[in-house]
């Protein structure tokens, strides 16, 4: 029985996925008051938190932390995992965050469906103490999933939470987890995996071209980064070309035309095209080369490529070359 004569509020970190629902339904189970937090950068979005919180039923908070994020990213006290990942910082920051949000909502505690196991770097007892401890709320995150594994926290050592009716999970299994999905009549969610363009070998190649040759941390050309063949012209600029018709009005959607140039084949069909960056005439000329080899010409063929710079337009000819001609400046395809 809970020692309090009010309503206990929790505020958790919600990534949309079972563990997360789970968590959330079993301290509803026992009266409190919960509400979800979910975050947003260009490397993932809170997609389906909102799926989850409709579905569900529970109040949900999004926030965006791409200017946290970045400097974060810069220099992870915990490392990267295999790729561009730096999970442990990254959950650190989370839950900074919501702990932030956690005292203007007035929630006594804050809570996620981490589970002790589950993932090898970022969910074992050490990584999760490193978050507890790095994140300034130290005492005051419940795992409901787990807690039976883990110190108790405050919340149930001041009896907000009953701790007999929190849950011991460990490992990589999801039986029990699939049982309580049947359990709550939960059928629909998404499968484990995550969400996160960080852990993808691809993006995180391009990212790192991003900070540390072209050394700009843009939210246009972070978003960007997902869309598109990627070209490193020089040390200082850069061409994105769309490969379909859904890439090239992605593309065009983060098109801005006082600060990119755009290159187009308005004879041929073929894709859009945008150059980044400080661009001279030899990076612009190579630029128009490289997307007229994605137009419908003919290798060899004199193609005219038509430049969008600022409120000007003119026309650059040139050859359009060989299939695979300049693989050598193609930065990593996602």
């Amino acid at each position: 029985m809970l020692k309090t004569t009010r309503q206990v509020k929790a505020l958790g970190l919600c990534s949309g996925g079972l563990d997360s629902i789970l968590a959330a339904l079993i301290l509803k189970d026992q009266g409190i008051d919960v509400t979800w937090i979910s975050f947003e950068t260009p490397f993932f979005d809170a997609n389906a938190a909102k799926k989850a919180s409709k579905q569900i039923g529970i109040l949900l908070i999004v926030k965006d932390i791409t200017d946290a994020y970045m400097k974060m990213i810069k220099a992870p006290k915990a490392g990267f995992g295999k790729n561009m990942n730096p999970c442990m910082d990254c959950h650190t920051l989370m839950f900074a965050e919501a702990g932030a949000m956690m005292a203007k909502i007035g929630a006594d505690f804050l809570f996620s469906g981490e589970v002790v196991g589950q993932r090898p770097k970022s969910q074992t007892k050490n990584s999760l103490r490193y978050v507890e401890k790095n994140c300034g709320f130290e005492g005051l995150i419940l795992r409901p999933l787990s807690a039976g594994l883990l110190p108790e926290t405050i919340a149930e050592q001041k009896g907000l939470v009953d701790r007999r009716r929190l849950l011991s999970i460990s490992g990589r299994s999801r039986k029990t987890q699939a049982a309580l999905a049947e359990k709550y009549g939960i059928t629909a969610y998404p499968s484990p995996a995550g969400g996160c363009l960080l852990t993808e070998k691809g993006y995180s190649q391009r990212l790192r071209d991003l900070l540390y040759v072209q050394k700009t941390q843009s939210k246009t050309q972070l978003h960007l980064l997902k869309y598109g063949r990627h070209f490193r012209l020089n040390s200082k600029s850069k061409l994105v070309v769309g490969r379909n018709q859904a890439e090239n009005k992605r593309i065009m959607d983060l098109y801005d035309p006082q600060t990119h140039i755009r290159l187009h084949c308005t004879h041929l069909p073929g894709p859009d095209a945008l150059v980044f960056g400080q661009t001279d005439e030899t990076a612009l000329h190579l630029a128009a080369t490289i997307t007229s080899g994605y137009t419908k010409a003919p290798a060899g063929a004199l193609t005219t490529i038509s430049v969008f710079q600022k409120q000007e337009t003119k026309e650059i000819e040139v050859v359009a070359p060989e299939s695979g001609a300049f693989h050598n400046l193609l930065i990593q395809t996602p």
